[in-house]
C-alpha cells in the first residue's frame, strides 16, 4: 500500500487526531491541516489559515468524526476560531474527490453529490463502528458512576437499540450485573436479546413498561424517548443519550419532568481519544488508499467510455 507523497486535507478534529495525524505522516502523506495550533504531535504538517487554503491540490479530504454541527461548524476543539464549511468549498474540489468524515449532515450529502464527490462516512462502518462502539459504552457507563447514586450493578438498566453500541453496551452491562433490558423493533433481535440473557422489550412496549428503568442509555438517532413516554418514567431515571444530534430525547419535556437527561454523543474522542485515534490510525490509510485508487480507476474508465 503506497501512500508515499499523497497530499490530503485535515479540517479540524480534536485529541484523537494528535494520534491519528503522525500516523499519516509516517505512512508517507502530505498534510494540510487547518484548525490546530502548533504542537509537537503534529510535526511535518503543512499548517494552513483557512479550509481555502487546505484543500490546494488535494487528493482527499478528512474531517473529523462528528463533522459538523447544522451551521457548518467543523468540530476544531483547538482552533481559535469558527471554522465553517461552505458550498464553495465543495465547488473547489475536481470531480470523484473522496471526502471522509464520521457522519455527513444533510447538507453536506447534498453538496457532495451536486459537486460529484465521493462521500464516505466511516461511523457507518461496521469495523469502524464495532471497534469505536467500547470507548462509546465505558464513556456512556462512567458518566452513568458518576451521576447516579447507586451501583451499577443491581441496577435497572435499559438500553434503547440493538446495534453495534447497543449489542456492546449491554454485553458490559450484564458483565457488571445490572438487570439489563434491552429494547428493539425487529423480531429477530428481539430474539438475540433474549437468547444473550438480556430482557427483550419492543419498542411498542416501551410506554407501558420504561417506569422500571433507572437507567435509560438512547443509541437511537430519532426520537424514541417522547412526552408520552417519558411522563411514565421514574422521575429518578438518569438518561444518557449517545445518539448523535439532536439525540433521540426530548430534553425540553424530560427538563419540564424535572428528568435528568445527558446528550452525550462522541463518546470515545472524549474519554478515550488515544484509544480512539489508535482505531483510526489502524483503519483509515487503507481506506484513504482504496478511495484514492477508486477515483483513479473510475476517472479511467470515463475517459476510456468517452464520458467527460
Amino acid at each position: 500500500m503506497e501512500l508515499s507523497g499523497v497530499k490530503i486535507a485535515v479540517l479540524g478534529g480534536d485529541d484523537r487526531d494528535l494520534v491519528l495525524i503522525p500516523e499519516l505522516i509516517k505512512s508517507g502523506m502530505k498534510i494540510n491541516l487547518v484548525g490546530f495550533p502548533e504542537l509537537p504531535e503534529l510535526a511535518g504538517v503543512n499548517r494552513c489559515e483557512s479550509i481555502d487554503d487546505a484543500l490546494l491540490d488535494v487528493q482527499a479530504v478528512l474531517m473529523p468524526m462528528p463533522g459538523t454541527d447544522a451551521s457548518g461548524v467543523v468540530r476544531a476543539v483547538y482552533a481559535k476560531q469558527p471554522l465553517v464549511l461552505h458550498e464553495k468549498h465543495m465547488q473547489q474540489l475536481p470531480p470523484d474527490t473522496p471526502l471522509i468524515i464520521g457522519v455527513a449532515r444533510p447538507f453536506l450529502r447534498e453538496w457532495t453529490a451536486r459537486y460529484r464527490l465521493r462521500l464516505t462516512e466511516i461511523a457507518e462502518l461496521d469495523h469502524v463502528a464495532i471497534m469505536n462502539s467500547i470507548p462509546s459504552a465505558e464513556g456512556a457507563i462512567q458518566i452513568a458512576m458518576q451521576e447516579l447514586p447507586i451501583t451499577i450493578h443491581g441496577s435497572s438498566s435499559w438500553v434503547l437499540g440493538f446495534g453495534r453500541v447497543g449489542q456492546t453496551l449491554a454485553r458490559m452491562l450484564s458483565a457488571l450485573g445490572a438487570h439489563t433490558t434491552v429494547c428493539a423493533r425487529k423480531k429477530s433481535d428481539l430474539a438475540r436479546i433474549w437468547e444473550m440473557g438480556y430482557q427483550p422489550v419492543g419498542f411498542d412496549e416501551l410506554e407501558e413498561r420504561v417506569g422500571q428503568a433507572e437507567i435509560l442509555f438512547n443509541t437511537v438517532p430519532s426520537l424514541v424517548l417522547k412526552e408520552n413516554v417519558l411522563k411514565r418514567c421514574s422521575p429518578e431515571v438518569l438518561i444518557i443519550d449517545l445518539a448523535s444530534q439532536p439525540g433521540g430525547t426530548d430534553f425540553q419535556v424530560a427538563e419540564s419532568l424535572g428528568i435528568k437527561a445527558i446528550l452525550a454523543p462522541g463518546l470515545p474522542g472524549k474519554v478515550a481519544p488515544k484509544t480512539a485515534g489508535r482505531i483510526l490510525a489502524r483503519l483509515l490509510p487503507e481506506l484513504i488508499y482504496n478511495e484514492i485508487n477508486r477515483g483513479k480507476k473510475t476517472s479511467a474508465e470515463s475517459v476510456e467510455s468517452g464520458i467527460v
